[in-house]
């Protein structure tokens, strides 16, 4: 990408958006695009189309989606499925149409099949059933992905896809109920500390094992594929390590500074039993993750401490 090049980031005031403005910017690249959701619905076509035929951006990067963690998940399959399909198409579709020099998607490791061997490589995508509490978020991802590449073997775009393990770090969603592990298990600790509560009670059973990666990692790596990677077949990102929720859940105590006990509601799902991505692809094309976990959790804490707006939400 040109330094002057018009990029546009959708989904910018998001987590991985912001990440992605952030490194562009650090990178010099000055002319970056952005509408908030009260500008741009990106699940209405017309307004997607005019957006794209006026402002013509050369690159896009598409990290705009309805997310959320298992009870959002499972309690609102339809939405999930119908906003993240919607606005994918819409802002895909039209990226092409408008001539679009290239399109990053991002996606989620969710899209691979639940018992996929482990670590899961690039190609065990659609090789057998997915995890039923994120099967209609995980149904939109792959429609997602599989339209870039169709669209690049039809129309020769150079549209890819990245595919994000478990994600954390500044301007998460702290939602008591819709949030995902990390920011959970933060605000949770939290607030377990400012009350001097003597138990905190996490779901499951701590034995699921899962993979994490900093976000402004993944905005390094979004921005490095952009440059350095064409091809139809998405590109995983993580770091290759793993550890089981109860040894995450008691690294973020630790940061937190919570000393109580930590007790487990067995009646609560688990999840997908391991999700740990095969990430040889990007290290083959030379790129390494920088932050550590420990680290990555001392400033995602730190954020959340200095945005106490978002923490309420």
């Amino acid at each position: 990408m040109e330094k002057s090049a018009k990029i546009y980031v959708a989904g910018h005031r998001g987590m991985v958006g912001s990440a992605i403005v952030r490194e562009l910017r650090r990178q010099g690249y000055d002319n970056i695009v952005t509408r908030t959701h009260s500008e741009l619905d990106l699940c209405r076509q017309d307004a997607v189309e005019r957006f794209f035929a006026e402002e013509k951006p050369e690159y896009v990067f598409l990290a705009a989606a309805k997310v959320g963690g298992i009870v959002a998940n499972a309690s609102a399959l339809a939405d999930f499925m119908y906003d993240n399909i919607i606005l994918e198409m819409n802002v895909i579709h039209s990226a092409w149409k408008n001539g679009c020099k290239k399109l990053e998607f991002l996606g989620s490791s969710c899209i691979y099949p639940r018992l996929a061997p482990q670590p899961m490589k690039e190609s065990c995508l659609l090789t057998s059933e997915l995890e039923q509490t994120n099967e209609a978020y995980a149904l939109a991802k792959i429609s997602g992905l599989k339209y870039c590449e169709y669209l690049n073997r039809q129309y020769g775009t150079d549209f890819i896809s990245v595919m994000p393990t478990n994600l954390y770090g500044p301007n998460d969603n702290y939602h008591p109920e819709h949030s995902h592990v990390v920011p959970a298990l933060i605000r949770r600790f939290h607030e377990a500390k400012e009350q001097n509560l003597p138990e905190v009670t996490c779901w499951g059973d701590g034995s699921p094992l899962r993979e994490f990666l900093y976000v402004d990692d993944l905005a390094n790596l979004c921005v490095f594929l952009m440059n350095n990677y064409s091809g139809n077949e998405t590109v995983n990102a993580g770091t290759g390590k793993e550890l089981t929720i109860k040894e995450l859940t008691g690294l973020v105590a630790k940061v937190v500074g919570y000393e109580g006990k930590i007790l487990w509601d067995t009646s609560r799902p688990n999840g997908t039993p391991r999700k740990l991505l095969d990430v040889s692809k990007s290290r083959q094309l030379g790129w390494r993750y920088t932050t550590e976990l420990e680290d990555g959790l001392r400033l995602s804490y730190q954020d959340f401490l200095n945005n106490p707006v978002r923490a309420e939400r």
